[in-house]
Parts: structure tokens; C-alpha cells; sequence
């Protein structure tokens, strides 16, 4: 959901999407000057109290708490956009937004503000139609506030660590300790796969379950109960050719025994990896021996069914309903599709790449033209990478993204475009062996930020990770291009936008145009991981010496300088997100 209001010289944009409400300001030439940062009051939507919002960065000189927030009257914001990440989905929530002037010793009483726009908009999780439902967890992105509110189960890790445990702690350990923390960092996550499981009832209903990586107990127990109440299910789950398994075969194959048994699973046998992660929700109807399936549902996205992918890495979840008012569910019926090709392929079709790539070449070519578009890959022709960077290539105003794993030439050339072109490229991409890299507007002004610090930054806590394998802290495969303009587009799913994602995995993905809606819901989460790791990396600045400010507010109109720039970053920055 978007909005945009102005009042005396002073303009404000807001996108709200799922984890959070980016807010653009804009002020004229006159209100410019003198103008200290903007000061932010929010609206409690339960008991309709105001109160100012808080940032971290004081003036030269301000008497403060260290570590303690400021509110924004006393300490303003000094950028035109900041973003709201402490909010519920499907809730409104109210701004107010003024500009702070006069000098920045005037005591509380004394404090020069005038007052803008008002704005409100509605936090996401369906969408207007109800058929999209977008959910992202918190995972290592909050560790920060992870530290600071459940400061118990911190202190739990950090004891297993010292004495060699650490390996043995588990997600439910943490939430006895702390009760609420499993919840907190699987932010809705986990319990949409498990209410997408609970709807199918019993027998009238099926669940085609397409996983790499099959783990979660809470997830494999509730996929045993829907077969034990009649649910017409089936499952394929990865595994290799190779003469030694992964652990991860041996662990699929061990949780899948159950309905092994039954004949509702299949190990997917290829010489590369079943990457898919979706899940088609279907009502049935049995004449004889023949089961017919109508899909209602699915769920995709970049999240395994693991601990690290629901609670360590950062992830999504995307579920698309039937529309409302329509009896046919288009997206669903082409996973159903392909889900029914694997099930129901002859070897070679099971254990072969090349079996289902033809079948994709030909049932599933790249569509140009739809409004929303599922891919699937293995395919001829890197087909699918080209039309990737076709989209990224075509941006006018934007490029968001946070993608993981080392990245193919061409993608990296697309996302980073040319030097000091007019496109805005905001990211990160966590390539695993390297850390985090990220983009600041520019190629030009990259980063490469930790995945912890032991001081500064949100609280000036230790921060904590909780137990878990892998360096991979972000999973998503987003990318989100003309965000601020009128029609985005989205990429999303569980491709990594790799060769290997294109040519041999078996993978899904979600191309989404026109939808500002969902754009917001994706785009909005994007920033929020851009943002925390940039902060991140400008704290380590801080921390050497190295960052111009050394983290104190500047304490006159020239911080807005650079803003009003003709055709800089930050000038860009600053038109583009108020959607000039």
C-alpha cells in the first residue's frame, strides 16, 4: 500500500509492505533552510496515543545515555528516507512527520518544530484481492533485537558455546528460557506451512509436497497427521546418484520413511539438486481408482523445511489463493503440473535433468507478457537467467536486491549496471565464502559488511547467532526493479539465478509485473535487510575512525547538501523514492 501527503513545505511518501513502512521525505527550498532533520511521531493503533519515534545518533555535544535511543524531536532523522521495521502485518498505523528547526541545544520545552503531513497506511499480508499472502521471518537480520529481547537465550548460547554444546541446542531449548523467541524469528513463517498443511481436512483433500531440504519436525509431524486423516498425499523429496549420500539425503529419506511406506513419497534422484520448495493445496474428487485434483493453493518461496531455513536465514513464503470470485487458480495449476510430471514420469523422467528440461522447454516457456509468471527450471538455453537480466536491464528508476551465493558474471554486471549511471542500485548479496557485499546506490559505492559485531548499533549489545549450520545467513533470491515507480517488477523464488539453477536444479520462481501491492510487500523487506546490514557496516566504520561524522548529527542545514546536488546518488535517492 502506498501514500503520499504534504503540508507546509513538507512531503512525505509512505510504502507499507509485510515487515515494514518505508517513508520518503521531500521539503521545498524555503523549509529547507535551517532544517535540522525530521522529527517522527507514530500512532499506537490500539490505544491511539502519539509518540515520537527514536533513532540513535545525537548532536555534537548532546547530553545522552549511550546506547539508549533518542527520541526524534531531540535527535532527528538527518536522511529523506527511513523506514518503520517494529510493525504487525494487516494493521494501520499513523505518522506524523516535522520538520526540526532552530538550534540543536534548545532544550525540550524550547524545540522549534513544524509540523507536516499526517499520513496512514495499512501494513500488508494478503493482498487487496486476498489471493497473495507474503510472509518473511526475522532470522540472523534481527540479532541485534534478538539479543536485546530475549537476553535469556543469549545467555544460554553463549554458556553451550564455552563448554562445547552449542551443536546440541535446539530452537525449543532457546524458547524455554525465553518463551516467545521461536516465534519471534520465524515471524509467521513456520506457521503458514503448517496451516497450509492443517487445511487439507481428509480425504477430499491433497497435498503435493515438493522439498530439498525435509527436516522440521513440527513440519514432518504434521505432514504425518495429514496422512494418517486420509489426505491424498504425496511427497518428493531430494537425493543423489552419487554412491554417498548427503547428510541431508539420509535425513530426508529418514523423515520421509513414514509415507515411504504408505507409497506417498519419492526420492528425487538427479545428478543435480531438487531445489524446489512448494507445496499445491488441492480439493479432490475419486471416481473408482482415479483421483482428480482442482488446486486451491500454493506455497513457494526460498524456505527448506529446516531449522537454519526457517529460523537462521532469512527467507520467504509466498501463498497464492484462488482469487476471490473465481473458481480456478491458474499459478497453482502449472506447479500442480509439474508436480504430476514428476510424480508420474517414467525413468528416465524422474532420475534425468534432461527428461524434465524437455518437458519445461516445452510446457513452460518464458511468458513476457503475464501479470504474474511461474518458472521452473531445469531448461535449455539459460533461458530463464536471460530474462532475469532482460528485466534488471530494462530498470528506469531502481534495483533492489538480496540474493545468496556466489552469482553468475552477467547477473552481477546486470545488478551492478554501469558506473554513475541514473539508476539506483540498493542490495546485498551474501556470497557464503566472501561475506556480505553490498551496493550503496552505485557500483561505485560498495560495502562488504560482518555477519556480527560485539559492540555498537541498536542497543550496543553483543550480538548473539543462534544455533545452526552454514554460513548462509540470507536465503532470499529477490530482486525487485522500478519499486518506487508505477510498475514494478519482481523476481522471487527458490532460484538462485545461477548456471546451475538454470541448466540442471530443479527449481520455481515467481516473476510479478504491475503489482505494487506485492512489489511493496517484497521491495519493503529488501530495504529492511539492505538496511540493517549497511548500518551494520557503518557502525564498523564509526568503530575505526573512518566514517565522516564519527556518528554524530550535524548541527545545521548543510547535512541536506548533498541531497539537492544536481543528479548525485543521494539526489536521486531522494526524488525517486517520493516517486519523482
Amino acid at each position: 500500500m502506498r501514500a503520499t501527503k504534504s503540508a507546509n513545505g513538507i512531503s512525505v511518501k509512505a510504502y507499507a509492505g509485510t515487515t515494514g513502512v518505508l517513508l520518503a521525505f521531500n521539503v521545498t527550498a524555503a523549509k529547507r533552510t535551517g532544517l535540522l532533520g525530521f522529527a517522527l511521531e507514530r500512532q499506537d493503533p490500539k490505544t491511539k496515543k502519539w509518540a515520537w519515534l527514536t533513532g540513535m545518533m545525537p548532536f555534537p555535544g548532546q547530553q545522552h545515555d549511550a546506547g539508549q535511543p533518542i527520541p526524534t524531536d531531540l535527535s532527528p532523522i538527518q536522511k529523506f528516507r527511513w523506514s518503520d521495521y517494529r510493525v504487525y502485518s494487516e494493521t494501520t498505523y499513523r505518522y506524523r512527520v516535522s520538520g526540526r528547526y532552530g538550534k540543536p541545544t534548545d532544550p525540550p520545552d524550547k524545540l522549534k518544530l513544524i509540523q507536516g503531513p499526517e499520513i496512514a497506511v495499512t501494513t500488508a499480508s494478503l493482498d487487496e484481492d486476498g489471493a497473495h499472502n507474503i510472509l518473511f521471518n526475522r532470522a540472523a537480520g534481527g540479532s541485534q533485537a534478538f539479543s536485546r529481547n530475549f537476553p535469556e537465550a543469549v545467555a544460554l548460547c553463549e554458556e553451550k558455546r564455552k563448554n562445547g554444546g552449542i551443536n546440541k541446542l535446539t530452537i525449543e531449548d532457546l524458547d524455554r528460557v525465553s518463551p516467545g523467541c521461536k516465534a519471534w524469528l520465524a515471524r509467521g513463517v513456520l506457521q503458514q506451512i503448517l496451516d497450509t498443511i492443517a487445511q487439507a481436512k481428509d480425504a477430499t483433500w491433497a497435498l503435493d509436497i515438493a522439498i530439498y531440504e525435509y527436516e522440521w519436525h513440527e513440519i514432518v509431524e504434521a505432514v504425518n497427521a495429514a496422512s494418517q486423516r486420509g489426505v491424498q498425499l504425496r511427497l518428493i523429496y531430494h537425493a543423489k546418484k552419487a554412491a554417498n549420500p548427503t547428510d541431508k539425503t539420509e535425513e530426508n529419506a529418514k523423515n520421509a520413511l513414514p509415507l515411504l511406506a504408505k507409497g506417498q513419497a519419492r526420492a528425487r534422484l538427479t545428478s543435480a539438486i531438487f531445489h524446489d520448495k512448494f507445496i499445491v493445496l488441492s480439493k479432490v474428487a475419486k471416481t473408482g481408482n482415479v483421483v482428480t485434483r482442482k488446486p486451491v493453493s500454493v506455497l513457494c518461496g526460498s524456505t527448506n523445511f529446516t531449522h537454519n531455513g526457517i529460523f537462521r536465514q532469512a527467507n520467504v513464503v509466498h501463498v497464492v489463493r484462488t482469487p476471490k470470485g473465481e473458481t480456478v487458480n491458474p499459478l497453482a495449476n502449472k506447479y500442480e503440473a509439474l508436480f504430476e510430471m514428476l510424480w508420474n514420469g517414467k525413468n528416465p523422467a524422474v532420475t534425468d535433468p534432461a527428461a524434465t528440461k524437455k518437458w519445461i522447454n516445452e510446457n513452460n516457456p518464458m511468458d513476457r507478457q503475464s501479470p504474474i509468471f511461474a518458472g521452473f527450471s531445469p531448461r535449455t538455453g539459460k533461458t530463464d537467467l536471460a530474462r532475469f537480466i532482460e528485466i534488471i536491464n530494462a530498470a528506469k528508476q531502481d534495483v533492489l536486491f538480496a540474493t545468496a551465493f556466489v552469482l553468475p558474471q552477467e547477473i552481477v554486471d546486470a545488478l551492478m549496471g554501469q558506473a554513475n549511471d541514473p539508476i539506483l542500485r540498493l542490495g546485498v548479496q551474501d556470497t557464503n565464502a566472501n561475506g556480505i557485499a553490498g551496493f550503496h546506490r552505485d557500483r561505485t559505492a560498495q560495502f562488504a559488511a560482518t555477519a556480527l559485531l560485539d559492540h555498537g548499533m541498536e542497543g550496543w549489545l553483543k550480538e548473539a547467532m543462534i544455533p545452526g549450520g552454514g554460513n548462509i545467513l540470507i536465503h532470499t533470491k529477490v530482486v525487485v526493479v522500478d519499486f518506487t515507480g508505477t510498475r514494478p517488477t519482481v523476481i522471487s523464488g527458490s532460484h538462485n539465478l545461477s548456471g546451475p539453477a538454470s541448466d540442471s536444479n530443479d527449481e520455481n520462481y515467481l516473476v510479478i509485473q504491475g503489482n505494487t501491492d506485492l512489489a511493496d510487500s517484497y521491495a519493503v523487506e529488501v530495504m529492511r535487510i539492505y538496511d540493517h546490514y549497511r548500518a551494520r557496516w557503518v557502525e564498523e566504520q564509526i568503530a575505526k575512525g573512518q566514517f565522516l561524522g564519527g556518528g554524530r548529527l550535524t548541527p545545521n542545514d548543510q547535512w541536506t547538501d548533498r541531497y539537492f546536488k544536481k543528479d548525485s546518488l543521494p539526489y536521486r535517492d531522494r526524488l525517486r523514492f517520493v516517486g519523482k
